[in-house]
């Protein structure tokens, strides 16, 4: 293990940049689209029931998915983060007692968190903005999900320990194990055994599980440090370091709940089929940003790596190394995605002009400031794996919280159903500002292969 970890360090440290980034791109990429799957895959096989409230129950219940995930990535990120610093400064024992503390806290919430959720549903899901029409087909589509969170969570932290290890090929076939199953057992719980939308929850949970036990035994397979119970330690230092390396994405992911939820109230005032709108389009956006995601997850590794070891010009000829390829890389999938509108939708629901009508609309607005986002969420990641905890949390917050809540109520007071249409890309703007301000100072000081000489958190 010792040897396998010099090497690795070493790789991540002095290895050729770009090619390096890309190798450990590639399954994240993989995997952050295949796991996107499992909810895109749901609101696909929904919309064949010909059933716009149930599409539209998916897209309700997708902010208490995405705050599942929130959780599943607060830990997974918090403890992963911490644990490629310490590997690039040569510390793996402390690295290890990170490993099974993250990944064993991270459980034990999810179920309290799902017990909550099963509690509590009946007055969550108006919150969420589910209509009357809408109302019973979510409670059982969430019902069943929230049985799944514990599973989930723990399939999160263990991919992105992995990940964060430089051992992204491992985490991706559990992932991808668990994506394609969901695509396969979708069809054959809703329509074979005639379960509807309580049938999509069911191949979602199953195929959680199996991808859990599946990362589990690559886990166990790998050179990555192994979970074990008996390294389980109450450490304030380690909590807080959780806490650090994982608030940030937990603002991104939570505040992305949060988002979903307003979007889905603010829908909601122009009727079901503009609720299954949004719920299709926001699937169709989050397929090509689990593709960003992924490309800067594999620079996450050599940025933490490279940051321990003091190498802090490889970390900025890294970090633009991304935005450069993430910026044209959507640039051209939003242009011809923005000519295929209407299409796209209508994999989604070919049922419903009004709701092809209104996706097509929505999608082709939010596509024209899409590719910006390359500069937001590279910076998002650089900042939360270098321990700049407090910038981080106010970049993950900008985008979907607070700038556009605030710009999302503003304009649909102002101009109603365009309104909502175009809150996002002007607050894709907005939030492309915050982030060249949050982070002027860190890359100039990197640019000069200088420390930053300031605590963490110091704006």
């Amino acid at each position: 293990m010792e040897q396998n970890q010099e090497t690795k360090t070493e790789r991540l440290t002095n290895g050729a940049l770009k090619p390096l980034i890309i190798k450990l791109a590639i399954p994240s990429i993989v995997s952050m689209l295949i796991s996107t799957f499992y909810n895109m895959a749901d609101t696909f096989f929904v919309g064949q029931l010909q059933n716009t409230s149930a599409t539209g129950a998916v897209g309700v219940v997708l902010p208490v998915m995405t705050l599942i995930q929130a959780f599943g990535y607060f830990f997974g990120h918090g403890s992963g983060n911490f644990i490629s610093r310490k590997l690039g400064e040569g510390h793996e024992e402390h690295a290890q007692f990170m490993a099974s503390t993250g990944f064993f806290c991270a459980v034990a919430f999810s179920v309290v968190l799902a017990a909550a959720g099963l509690i509590f549903r009946r007055l969550l899901l108006p919150v969420l903005g589910a209509t009357d029409t809408i109302f019973p087909y979510a409670e059982q589509y969430m019902s069943v999900i929230l049985f799944g969170a514990p599973v989930m969570v723990g399939s999160i932290v263990m991919n992105n320990q992995m990940r964060f290890q430089g051992n992204a090929y491992y985490s991706m076939f559990g992932i991808a194990a668990g994506g394609i199953l969901n695509i396969a057992l979708d069809p054959l719980f809703i329509f074979t055994f005639k379960m509807g939308i309580t049938g999509a929850a069911v191949a979602t949970v199953v195929s959680q599980a199996i991808s859990f036990i599946i990362l589990l035994i690559a886990l166990e397979k790998s050179d990555c440090i192994k979970l074990r119970f008996k390294r389980f330690r109450f450490n304030r230092s380690l909590f807080l370091s959780i806490l650090r390396g994982g608030t940030p994405s937990l603002c991104r992911q939570g505040i992305n709940s949060v988002a979903s939820a307003c979007f889905n109230a603010v829908a909601g005032n122009y009727g079901d089929p503009a609720i299954a709108a949004m719920s299709i389009v926001t699937k169709i956006t989050g397929f090509a940003s689990a593709a960003l995601i992924g490309f800067g997850q594999g620079f996450q590794p050599v940025c933490g790596y490279s940051y321990g070891a003091k190498k802090y010009r490889r970390v900025y000829d890294a970090f633009f190394f991304c935005v450069k390829v993430c910026f044209f890389f959507l640039l051209a999938l939003s242009a011809a995605a923005f000519f295929l509108s209407p299409q796209l939708i209508t994999l989604f629901q070919k049922n419903d002009p009004e709701v092809i009508e209104l996706g097509s609309r929505m999608l082709q607005a939010q596509l024209i400031s899409f590719s910006l986002m390359s500069y937001v969420i590279v910076s998002n990641m650089m900042l939360q794996t270098i321990g700049m905890a407090l910038r981080a949390s106010l970049l993950a917050l900008s985008r979907q919280g607070l700038v556009l809540i605030p710009v999302l109520f503003l304009l649909n007071t102002l101009f109603h159903l365009d309104g909502l249409i175009w809150a996002q890309t002007v607050s894709d703007i907005i939030s492309l500002f915050v982030a060249v301000a949050v982070t002027v100072r860190v890359l100039r000081c990197f640019a000069r292969d200088r420390d930053l000489h300031a605590p963490a958190d110091d704006l």
